[in-house]
């Protein structure tokens, strides 16, 4: 956090749950929500329904106005839980992963996301979903599922709404990785800074504190009226395309399995 923000940034609660620190500041009008399960920040399914449930509790307090989402340690996220992609678990895996965006969007309340490190697969969809993204220099961004032999459901949903659809494709099909500079180049990124916390922090202080929290979630579900409404089909679509068809795929399992061998997958193309 910055020096000149630590007196009117003071927390004024913290909660320690397993994976998830909450802290509370300004009274309460912001939350700073910390993925704290270094050293990757694996959203897995423990940590994905602590996520669910803050933001469950974010939808009923009336003068919460904004969340900052940030990672401990060095990293953002490493994404969702590989393990938990394999065929005995993904259905439900990806049931609560979805399920935390739809959370998301119903609470209507602005989210900024503060990466450092990696911010990666499931990390970029949730950083994605944000309103703003506030980066390291040092930050790198990468949709890599495609490189385990699967997809990004909510990532094929949001990032062509971020970036469009040339830069999306590029992400989603490739799964290279994008430095912060490059991330901020093209969209994806809003702001590059050494303190990601205290810039997302900063710009909550100037432009969203002295709004009226009501007004806030009328404006940001208003602001996504139309993509809240389309991605709630479009990711139960993703989802089933997922289970019923790429994993009934030789190549996803075989992708998912090398990655947990830390092995090069053998591609039968089928």
């Amino acid at each position: 956090m910055r020096e000149g923000l630590k007196g009117t940034l003071a927390v004024s609660e913290s909660t320690k749950t397993t994976k998830l620190r909450r802290e509370e500041l300004h009274g309460g009008a912001v939350w700073r929500l910390v993925l704290d399960a270094p050293k990757g920040n694996v959203l897995d399914a423990a940590l994905t329904r602590e996520l669910a449930d803050a933001f469950r509790d974010a939808a009923r307090q009336p003068r919460l106005k904004v969340i900052v989402l940030s990672g401990a340690g060095k990293h953002f996220s490493f994404g969702a839980s590989v393990e938990e992609h394999l065929p005995n678990s993904v259905a439900a895996m990806l049931a609560g992963f979805h399920e935390l965006f739809r959370l998301i969007a119903a609470s209507g309340v602005p989210v900024l996301a503060a990466v450092r490190g990696a911010c990666l697969g499931g990390g970029l969809e949730l950083a994605s979903f944000c309103q703003r993204i506030f980066a390291h220099p040092e930050a790198k961004l990468g949709q890599p599922e495609v490189q385990l032999g699967v997809f990004a459901p909510v990532g094929s949903a949001i990032l062509a709404e971020r970036v469009g659809r040339g830069v999306a494709d590029d992400l989603l099909l490739s799964g290279r990785t994008m430095h912060a500079a490059e991330a901020h180049a093209v969209g994806l990124v809003d702001h590059i800074g050494e303190d990601p916390d205290g810039d997302a922090l900063a710009w909550a202080e100037e432009h969203l504190l002295p709004r009226s929290a009501s007004s806030l979630r009328f404006a940001t579900r208003a602001a996504r009226f139309d993509f809240n409404r389309r991605f709630e089909n479009l990711v139960a679509d993703l989802e089933r395309l997922y289970l019923d068809e790429l994993m009934q795929t030789a190549d996803a399992v075989e992708g998912i399995t090398a990655f947990l061998e830390k092995r090069q997958p053998k591609w039968e193309d089928r």
